[in-house]
Protein backbone atom coordinates (compact mmCIF):
# COMPACT_ATOMS: atom_id res chain seq x y z
CA UNK A 1 0.00 0.00 0.00
CA UNK A 2 2.82 2.67 1.05
CA UNK A 3 4.79 1.80 -2.11
CA UNK A 4 1.61 2.60 -4.55
CA UNK A 5 1.21 5.58 -2.91
CA UNK A 6 4.79 6.56 -3.27
CA UNK A 7 4.43 5.42 -6.62
CA UNK A 8 1.08 7.81 -7.22
CA UNK A 9 2.88 10.76 -5.96
CA UNK A 10 5.88 10.15 -7.91
CA UNK A 11 3.79 9.76 -10.73
CA UNK A 12 1.59 12.84 -10.10
CA UNK A 13 4.89 14.84 -9.99
CA UNK A 14 6.42 13.90 -13.14
CA UNK A 15 3.56 14.53 -15.05
CA UNK A 16 3.32 18.17 -13.17
CA UNK A 17 6.93 18.70 -14.48
CA UNK A 18 6.05 17.64 -17.38
CA UNK A 19 3.33 20.07 -17.87
CA UNK A 20 5.10 23.09 -16.13
CA UNK A 21 4.66 26.18 -18.61
CA UNK A 22 7.95 26.69 -20.37
CA UNK A 23 7.41 30.22 -21.46
CA UNK A 24 8.75 33.44 -19.77
CA UNK A 25 7.65 36.74 -19.38
CA UNK A 26 9.22 39.89 -19.37
CA UNK A 27 7.85 42.56 -18.42
CA UNK A 28 8.52 46.00 -20.33
CA UNK A 29 7.90 49.07 -19.44
CA UNK A 30 6.45 51.67 -21.46
CA UNK A 31 6.61 55.14 -20.06
CA UNK A 32 3.14 57.67 -20.72
CA UNK A 33 1.19 60.71 -19.64
CA UNK A 34 -0.84 58.31 -17.09
CA UNK A 35 -0.29 55.53 -14.64
CA UNK A 36 0.87 52.39 -17.19
CA UNK A 37 1.53 48.93 -16.04
CA UNK A 38 4.51 46.92 -17.37
CA UNK A 39 3.16 44.53 -20.37
CA UNK A 40 3.83 41.03 -19.90
CA UNK A 41 5.24 39.98 -22.96
CA UNK A 42 5.88 35.74 -23.61
CA UNK A 43 9.84 34.98 -24.21
CA UNK A 44 10.12 31.29 -26.42
CA UNK A 45 13.52 31.96 -26.51
CA UNK A 46 14.11 28.52 -24.18
CA UNK A 47 11.31 26.53 -25.97
CA UNK A 48 11.70 23.53 -28.24
CA UNK A 49 10.87 24.28 -32.23
CA UNK A 50 8.30 22.25 -33.92
CA UNK A 51 8.60 22.41 -37.63
CA UNK A 52 5.51 21.23 -39.46
CA UNK A 53 7.31 19.61 -41.73
CA UNK A 54 7.18 16.90 -39.20
CA UNK A 55 3.90 16.84 -38.46
CA UNK A 56 2.66 16.37 -42.48
CA UNK A 57 2.53 20.08 -43.73
CA UNK A 58 2.46 19.19 -47.83
CA UNK A 59 2.92 22.50 -49.98
CA UNK A 60 -0.47 22.99 -52.11
CA UNK A 61 -2.37 20.56 -50.30
CA UNK A 62 -4.34 22.29 -47.53
CA UNK A 63 -5.91 19.68 -45.31
CA UNK A 64 -2.55 18.36 -45.04
CA UNK A 65 -0.89 21.54 -43.94
CA UNK A 66 -4.31 22.65 -41.73
CA UNK A 67 -4.16 19.65 -40.13
CA UNK A 68 -0.37 19.56 -39.16
CA UNK A 69 -0.16 23.04 -38.08
CA UNK A 70 -3.36 22.18 -35.62
CA UNK A 71 -1.48 18.92 -34.45
CA UNK A 72 1.99 20.82 -34.05
CA UNK A 73 0.19 23.48 -32.10
CA UNK A 74 -1.35 20.71 -29.74
CA UNK A 75 2.39 19.01 -29.63
CA UNK A 76 3.50 22.84 -28.64
CA UNK A 77 0.55 23.59 -25.68
CA UNK A 78 0.78 19.96 -24.47
CA UNK A 79 5.04 20.81 -23.79
CA UNK A 80 3.80 23.77 -21.91
CA UNK A 81 5.65 25.81 -24.33
CA UNK A 82 7.19 25.57 -28.18
CA UNK A 83 7.69 27.46 -31.40
CA UNK A 84 5.65 26.20 -34.15
CA UNK A 85 7.62 26.63 -36.96
CA UNK A 86 6.30 27.74 -41.07
CA UNK A 87 9.39 26.96 -43.24
CA UNK A 88 10.28 28.84 -46.00
CA UNK A 89 7.79 28.75 -49.16
CA UNK A 90 4.04 29.21 -49.81
CA UNK A 91 1.91 27.26 -47.55
CA UNK A 92 -1.86 26.87 -48.41
CA UNK A 93 -4.14 26.56 -45.58
CA UNK A 94 -7.06 26.70 -43.17
CA UNK A 95 -8.24 28.77 -40.01
CA UNK A 96 -5.41 28.47 -37.33
CA UNK A 97 -6.77 28.33 -33.59
CA UNK A 98 -4.32 29.05 -31.08
CA UNK A 99 -3.83 27.21 -27.77
CA UNK A 100 -2.11 28.98 -24.76
CA UNK A 101 1.82 28.96 -24.45
CA UNK A 102 2.32 28.67 -28.49
CA UNK A 103 4.70 30.91 -30.75
CA UNK A 104 3.69 30.89 -34.10
CA UNK A 105 6.90 31.53 -36.13
CA UNK A 106 7.24 32.17 -39.97
CA UNK A 107 10.34 31.76 -41.22
CA UNK A 108 12.07 34.08 -43.87
CA UNK A 109 10.48 33.76 -47.24
CA UNK A 110 7.56 31.79 -45.66
CA UNK A 111 4.06 32.66 -46.68
CA UNK A 112 1.09 31.42 -44.91
CA UNK A 113 -1.75 31.33 -47.74
CA UNK A 114 -5.44 31.25 -46.53
CA UNK A 115 -7.95 29.63 -48.11
CA UNK A 116 -10.48 32.06 -49.66
CA UNK A 117 -13.40 29.26 -48.74
CA UNK A 118 -15.94 30.42 -45.92
CA UNK A 119 -16.51 26.74 -45.16
CA UNK A 120 -12.83 26.64 -44.17
CA UNK A 121 -13.91 28.74 -41.47
CA UNK A 122 -16.36 27.04 -39.86
CA UNK A 123 -17.90 25.47 -37.42
CA UNK A 124 -18.73 29.22 -36.11
CA UNK A 125 -16.77 30.61 -32.91
CA UNK A 126 -17.81 33.15 -30.05
CA UNK A 127 -16.42 36.28 -32.08
CA UNK A 128 -17.86 40.01 -32.75
CA UNK A 129 -18.97 41.89 -35.89
CA UNK A 130 -18.63 45.97 -35.10
CA UNK A 131 -18.61 45.82 -31.66
CA UNK A 132 -21.43 43.13 -31.04
CA UNK A 133 -20.94 39.70 -30.09
CA UNK A 134 -22.30 36.94 -32.36
CA UNK A 135 -21.23 33.32 -33.55
CA UNK A 136 -19.45 34.21 -36.83
CA UNK A 137 -17.25 32.58 -39.49
CA UNK A 138 -13.85 32.00 -37.32
CA UNK A 139 -11.21 34.70 -37.84
CA UNK A 140 -7.97 33.34 -39.63
CA UNK A 141 -6.28 33.08 -36.90
CA UNK A 142 -7.89 32.48 -33.66
CA UNK A 143 -7.24 32.51 -30.16
CA UNK A 144 -9.79 31.76 -27.63
CA UNK A 145 -8.74 32.40 -23.45
CA UNK A 146 -5.54 31.63 -24.24
CA UNK A 147 -2.33 33.01 -22.39
CA UNK A 148 0.99 33.29 -23.60
CA UNK A 149 0.81 33.77 -27.34
CA UNK A 150 2.71 34.80 -30.12
CA UNK A 151 2.97 35.45 -33.77
CA UNK A 152 6.59 36.14 -35.13
CA UNK A 153 9.06 35.60 -37.40
CA UNK A 154 9.84 37.73 -40.95
CA UNK A 155 7.61 35.31 -43.01
CA UNK A 156 3.78 37.08 -44.48
CA UNK A 157 0.52 35.73 -43.49
CA UNK A 158 -1.52 36.49 -46.88
CA UNK A 159 -5.82 36.22 -47.33
CA UNK A 160 -7.01 35.01 -50.81
CA UNK A 161 -9.52 37.46 -51.14
CA UNK A 162 -11.47 36.04 -54.21
CA UNK A 163 -15.15 35.18 -51.80
CA UNK A 164 -13.97 37.70 -49.44
CA UNK A 165 -13.72 40.56 -51.99
CA UNK A 166 -17.48 39.81 -53.26
CA UNK A 167 -18.70 40.07 -49.90
CA UNK A 168 -17.45 44.12 -49.46
CA UNK A 169 -21.15 44.62 -51.08
CA UNK A 170 -23.55 45.44 -48.16
CA UNK A 171 -27.39 44.53 -50.39
CA UNK A 172 -30.46 44.56 -48.57
CA UNK A 173 -30.03 41.29 -47.44
CA UNK A 174 -26.84 41.35 -45.19
CA UNK A 175 -28.43 45.04 -43.91
CA UNK A 176 -31.00 43.47 -42.91
CA UNK A 177 -28.76 40.60 -40.97
CA UNK A 178 -26.67 43.32 -39.27
CA UNK A 179 -30.00 45.01 -38.28
CA UNK A 180 -31.41 41.69 -37.18
CA UNK A 181 -28.04 41.45 -34.83
CA UNK A 182 -28.37 44.76 -33.70
CA UNK A 183 -31.67 43.98 -32.02
CA UNK A 184 -30.35 40.75 -30.65
CA UNK A 185 -27.76 42.41 -28.81
CA UNK A 186 -30.15 45.40 -27.57
CA UNK A 187 -32.54 42.52 -26.27
CA UNK A 188 -29.41 41.52 -24.00
CA UNK A 189 -29.96 38.13 -26.59
CA UNK A 190 -27.72 34.56 -25.72
CA UNK A 191 -24.77 34.73 -27.40
CA UNK A 192 -25.03 30.92 -28.24
CA UNK A 193 -28.85 32.46 -29.92
CA UNK A 194 -26.78 35.11 -31.93
CA UNK A 195 -26.31 32.36 -34.87
CA UNK A 196 -24.77 34.67 -38.03
CA UNK A 197 -23.51 32.16 -40.75
CA UNK A 198 -26.24 32.13 -43.11
CA UNK A 199 -26.72 32.88 -47.04
CA UNK A 200 -27.35 36.21 -46.67
CA UNK A 201 -25.78 37.59 -43.37
CA UNK A 202 -22.08 37.48 -45.00
CA UNK A 203 -20.54 38.88 -42.03
CA UNK A 204 -16.90 38.84 -42.88
CA UNK A 205 -14.43 37.24 -39.90
CA UNK A 206 -10.83 39.15 -38.46
CA UNK A 207 -7.81 38.16 -39.82
CA UNK A 208 -6.36 37.96 -36.64
CA UNK A 209 -7.99 37.93 -33.59
CA UNK A 210 -6.88 37.63 -29.55
CA UNK A 211 -10.09 36.73 -28.08
CA UNK A 212 -10.17 37.29 -24.10
CA UNK A 213 -6.56 36.38 -24.24
CA UNK A 214 -3.61 37.72 -22.25
CA UNK A 215 -0.01 37.94 -22.87
CA UNK A 216 0.29 38.32 -26.62
CA UNK A 217 3.05 39.33 -29.15
CA UNK A 218 3.02 39.88 -32.69
CA UNK A 219 6.57 41.26 -34.02
CA UNK A 220 8.06 40.87 -37.54
CA UNK A 221 5.49 39.67 -39.79
CA UNK A 222 4.15 40.89 -43.17
CA UNK A 223 0.23 40.98 -43.30
CA UNK A 224 -0.82 40.94 -46.96
CA UNK A 225 -4.76 41.65 -47.49
CA UNK A 226 -7.54 40.94 -44.78
CA UNK A 227 -11.67 40.18 -45.18
CA UNK A 228 -12.09 42.40 -42.20
CA UNK A 229 -10.61 44.19 -39.49
CA UNK A 230 -6.93 42.81 -39.70
CA UNK A 231 -5.65 42.90 -36.16
CA UNK A 232 -8.03 42.62 -33.67
CA UNK A 233 -7.62 42.16 -29.93
CA UNK A 234 -10.58 41.22 -28.22
CA UNK A 235 -11.02 41.71 -24.23
CA UNK A 236 -7.50 40.90 -24.08
CA UNK A 237 -4.75 42.05 -21.84
CA UNK A 238 -0.74 42.52 -22.20
CA UNK A 239 -0.65 43.07 -26.18
CA UNK A 240 2.58 44.11 -27.81
CA UNK A 241 2.64 44.43 -31.75
CA UNK A 242 5.78 45.44 -32.82
CA UNK A 243 7.47 45.62 -36.06
CA UNK A 244 5.43 44.44 -38.28
CA UNK A 245 3.85 45.50 -41.82
CA UNK A 246 0.09 45.46 -42.78
CA UNK A 247 -1.01 45.79 -46.05
CA UNK A 248 -4.73 45.70 -46.52
CA UNK A 249 -7.18 47.96 -48.81
CA UNK A 250 -10.07 46.05 -49.06
CA UNK A 251 -13.30 47.22 -46.92
CA UNK A 252 -13.07 47.59 -43.33
CA UNK A 253 -9.54 46.70 -43.19
CA UNK A 254 -8.55 48.87 -40.19
CA UNK A 255 -4.60 48.03 -39.12
CA UNK A 256 -5.51 46.77 -35.64
CA UNK A 257 -8.78 47.52 -33.83
CA UNK A 258 -8.05 47.43 -29.74
CA UNK A 259 -11.61 46.66 -28.42
CA UNK A 260 -12.07 46.35 -24.50
CA UNK A 261 -8.72 45.51 -24.45
CA UNK A 262 -5.92 47.04 -21.48
CA UNK A 263 -1.97 47.29 -21.99
CA UNK A 264 -1.70 47.12 -25.17
CA UNK A 265 1.81 48.59 -27.20
CA UNK A 266 2.01 49.06 -30.46
CA UNK A 267 5.37 50.17 -32.08
CA UNK A 268 7.64 50.69 -35.26
CA UNK A 269 4.81 49.39 -37.39
CA UNK A 270 4.12 49.98 -41.07
CA UNK A 271 0.43 50.32 -42.04
CA UNK A 272 -1.19 50.72 -45.51
CA UNK A 273 -4.91 50.59 -45.22
CA UNK A 274 -8.08 50.67 -46.57
CA UNK A 275 -10.13 52.23 -43.38
CA UNK A 276 -8.41 53.73 -40.34
CA UNK A 277 -4.34 52.42 -39.16
CA UNK A 278 -5.57 52.13 -35.69
CA UNK A 279 -9.34 52.07 -34.48
CA UNK A 280 -9.89 51.77 -30.86
CA UNK A 281 -13.13 50.85 -29.71
CA UNK A 282 -15.05 49.27 -26.74
CA UNK A 283 -18.13 47.80 -27.74
CA UNK A 284 -21.35 49.21 -29.41
CA UNK A 285 -24.57 50.03 -27.46
CA UNK A 286 -25.65 47.75 -24.75
CA UNK A 287 -22.70 45.18 -25.63
CA UNK A 288 -20.19 47.32 -24.21
CA UNK A 289 -22.78 47.95 -20.98
CA UNK A 290 -23.06 44.42 -20.98
CA UNK A 291 -19.28 43.74 -20.42
CA UNK A 292 -18.30 46.84 -19.14
CA UNK A 293 -14.87 46.73 -20.30
CA UNK A 294 -12.94 49.91 -21.19
CA UNK A 295 -10.18 50.12 -23.79
CA UNK A 296 -7.16 50.96 -22.11
CA UNK A 297 -3.81 52.23 -21.68
CA UNK A 298 -2.74 52.45 -25.15
CA UNK A 299 0.56 52.93 -26.54
CA UNK A 300 0.85 53.92 -30.12
CA UNK A 301 4.59 54.78 -31.16
CA UNK A 302 7.09 55.54 -33.73
CA UNK A 303 4.74 54.11 -36.54
CA UNK A 304 4.59 54.63 -40.08
CA UNK A 305 1.16 55.59 -42.07
CA UNK A 306 1.25 54.84 -45.96
CA UNK A 307 -2.60 55.31 -46.25
CA UNK A 308 -5.61 55.07 -44.48
CA UNK A 309 -8.49 57.23 -43.53
CA UNK A 310 -6.99 58.26 -39.61
CA UNK A 311 -3.87 57.67 -38.04
CA UNK A 312 -5.79 56.96 -34.91
CA UNK A 313 -9.67 56.62 -34.33
CA UNK A 314 -11.10 56.34 -31.53
CA UNK A 315 -14.68 54.93 -31.81
CA UNK A 316 -17.42 54.76 -32.92
CA UNK A 317 -17.88 51.96 -31.25
CA UNK A 318 -17.26 52.90 -27.60
CA UNK A 319 -20.10 51.84 -25.28
CA UNK A 320 -17.59 50.65 -22.86
CA UNK A 321 -15.32 53.56 -22.46
CA UNK A 322 -11.71 54.83 -23.84
CA UNK A 323 -8.98 56.34 -21.79
CA UNK A 324 -5.36 56.68 -21.24
CA UNK A 325 -4.10 56.65 -24.76
CA UNK A 326 -0.89 58.32 -26.24
CA UNK A 327 -0.13 58.56 -30.14
CA UNK A 328 3.62 59.66 -30.61
CA UNK A 329 5.98 60.00 -32.59
CA UNK A 330 4.41 58.59 -35.61
CA UNK A 331 4.83 59.62 -39.69
CA UNK A 332 2.13 60.05 -42.23
CA UNK A 333 4.06 59.65 -45.40
CA UNK A 334 2.89 62.57 -48.27
CA UNK A 335 0.58 61.38 -50.54
CA UNK A 336 -1.66 59.19 -48.31
CA UNK A 337 -5.29 59.56 -48.31
CA UNK A 338 -5.64 60.54 -44.54
CA UNK A 339 -8.37 62.24 -43.34
CA UNK A 340 -7.47 63.15 -39.52
CA UNK A 341 -4.50 62.47 -37.41
CA UNK A 342 -6.65 62.40 -34.41
CA UNK A 343 -10.41 61.24 -35.11
CA UNK A 344 -12.93 60.89 -31.84
CA UNK A 345 -16.31 59.51 -32.76
CA UNK A 346 -19.62 58.68 -31.32
CA UNK A 347 -23.07 58.95 -31.39
CA UNK A 348 -26.11 59.61 -28.98
CA UNK A 349 -26.88 55.85 -28.72
CA UNK A 350 -23.53 55.16 -27.50
CA UNK A 351 -23.16 56.68 -23.93
CA UNK A 352 -19.22 55.06 -22.63
CA UNK A 353 -16.34 57.86 -22.20
CA UNK A 354 -13.94 59.08 -23.41
CA UNK A 355 -11.05 60.74 -21.84
CA UNK A 356 -7.44 61.59 -20.91
CA UNK A 357 -6.17 61.21 -24.95
CA UNK A 358 -2.81 62.35 -25.86
CA UNK A 359 -1.04 63.06 -28.87
CA UNK A 360 2.36 64.50 -29.64
CA UNK A 361 5.27 64.50 -32.20
CA UNK A 362 3.23 63.68 -35.26
CA UNK A 363 3.89 64.56 -38.83
CA UNK A 364 2.47 64.42 -41.97
CA UNK A 365 1.92 65.79 -45.64
CA UNK A 366 -0.79 67.35 -46.87
CA UNK A 367 -4.24 65.67 -44.97
CA UNK A 368 -7.85 65.50 -46.61
CA UNK A 369 -9.91 67.16 -43.30
CA UNK A 370 -7.84 68.37 -40.60
CA UNK A 371 -5.46 67.20 -37.87
CA UNK A 372 -8.23 66.53 -34.69
CA UNK A 373 -11.51 65.76 -35.36
CA UNK A 374 -14.01 65.11 -32.55
CA UNK A 375 -17.86 64.20 -33.89
CA UNK A 376 -20.80 63.04 -31.17
CA UNK A 377 -23.15 62.91 -34.68
CA UNK A 378 -21.30 59.66 -36.61
CA UNK A 379 -24.21 56.92 -37.40
CA UNK A 380 -23.39 55.55 -40.44
CA UNK A 381 -25.58 52.70 -41.96
CA UNK A 382 -27.15 52.71 -38.63
CA UNK A 383 -28.84 55.90 -38.83
CA UNK A 384 -31.68 54.45 -40.91
CA UNK A 385 -30.97 50.67 -40.16
CA UNK A 386 -32.67 51.14 -36.35
CA UNK A 387 -33.90 53.80 -34.10
CA UNK A 388 -32.82 55.05 -30.94
CA UNK A 389 -33.98 52.76 -28.15
CA UNK A 390 -31.90 54.55 -25.70
CA UNK A 391 -29.78 57.75 -25.40
CA UNK A 392 -27.23 58.03 -23.64
CA UNK A 393 -24.68 60.72 -24.53
CA UNK A 394 -20.85 60.29 -24.19
CA UNK A 395 -18.80 62.69 -22.15
CA UNK A 396 -15.52 63.33 -24.06
CA UNK A 397 -12.90 65.08 -21.85
CA UNK A 398 -8.61 65.99 -21.58
CA UNK A 399 -7.71 65.99 -25.13
CA UNK A 400 -3.97 67.12 -25.16
CA UNK A 401 -2.11 67.57 -28.73
CA UNK A 402 1.73 69.28 -28.69
CA UNK A 403 4.15 69.49 -31.14
CA UNK A 404 2.01 68.21 -34.38
CA UNK A 405 2.64 69.97 -38.33
CA UNK A 406 1.21 68.74 -41.21
CA UNK A 407 2.02 70.30 -44.54
CA UNK A 408 -1.81 71.01 -45.58
CA UNK A 409 -5.25 70.61 -43.75
CA UNK A 410 -8.68 72.21 -44.24
CA UNK A 411 -8.55 72.65 -39.88
CA UNK A 412 -6.59 72.50 -37.25
CA UNK A 413 -8.84 71.32 -35.06
CA UNK A 414 -12.86 70.63 -35.65
CA UNK A 415 -14.79 69.99 -32.28
CA UNK A 416 -18.45 69.39 -32.93
CA UNK A 417 -20.09 68.84 -29.59
CA UNK A 418 -23.26 68.31 -27.64
CA UNK A 419 -25.53 70.91 -26.25
CA UNK A 420 -26.39 68.97 -23.49
CA UNK A 421 -22.86 67.68 -23.09
CA UNK A 422 -20.04 69.92 -24.75
CA UNK A 423 -16.65 68.18 -25.20
CA UNK A 424 -14.29 69.55 -22.37
CA UNK A 425 -10.81 70.40 -21.94
CA UNK A 426 -8.92 70.36 -25.09
CA UNK A 427 -5.33 71.29 -25.15
CA UNK A 428 -3.35 72.01 -28.66
CA UNK A 429 0.14 72.95 -28.13
CA UNK A 430 2.23 73.78 -31.26
CA UNK A 431 -0.20 72.18 -33.61
CA UNK A 432 0.33 73.57 -37.01
CA UNK A 433 -0.50 73.48 -41.01
CA UNK A 434 1.53 75.18 -43.35
CA UNK A 435 -1.64 75.81 -45.16
CA UNK A 436 -5.05 75.99 -44.02
CA UNK A 437 -7.86 76.03 -47.06
CA UNK A 438 -10.82 76.34 -44.61
CA UNK A 439 -11.05 77.96 -41.18
CA UNK A 440 -8.59 76.99 -38.30
CA UNK A 441 -10.62 75.90 -35.56
CA UNK A 442 -14.17 75.07 -35.70
CA UNK A 443 -16.14 74.52 -32.96
CA UNK A 444 -19.48 73.74 -31.45
CA UNK A 445 -20.44 73.15 -27.50
CA UNK A 446 -17.00 73.13 -26.11
CA UNK A 447 -15.50 74.14 -22.74
CA UNK A 448 -11.96 75.25 -21.65
CA UNK A 449 -10.45 74.95 -25.50
CA UNK A 450 -6.64 75.95 -25.26
CA UNK A 451 -4.22 76.76 -28.18
CA UNK A 452 -1.03 78.02 -28.02
CA UNK A 453 1.90 78.44 -30.44
CA UNK A 454 4.57 77.18 -28.50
Amino acid sequence: MKHTLYYSILLFALLSFSFKEKVKLKKEKVDAPFAMPKIRVPDFSDCVKLNITSFGATKGNKQLTSEAIAKAIDKASQLGGATVVIPEGEWLTGKIHFKSNVNLHLDKGAVLLFSENPEDYLPAVHSSWEGMECYNYSPLIYAYQCKNIAITGEGELKAKMEVWKQWFARPKSHMESIKRLYNLAWNYTPVTERQMVNDTAHLRPQFIQFNRSENILLEGITITNSPFWTIHPYLSNNVVIRNIQVFAHGHNNDGVDPEMSQNVLIENCVFDQGDDAIAIKSGRNPEGWRLKTPSKNIIIRNCLVKNGHQLVAIGSELSGGIENVLAENCTVVDGAKLNHLVFIKTNERMGGYVKNIYAKNLKAGKIELGILGIETDVLYQWKNLVPTYEKRLTPIKDVFLKNIHVSEAKFISRILGQKELPVTNVSLSAVSAGKITDKKYIQENVLNFRFSAF
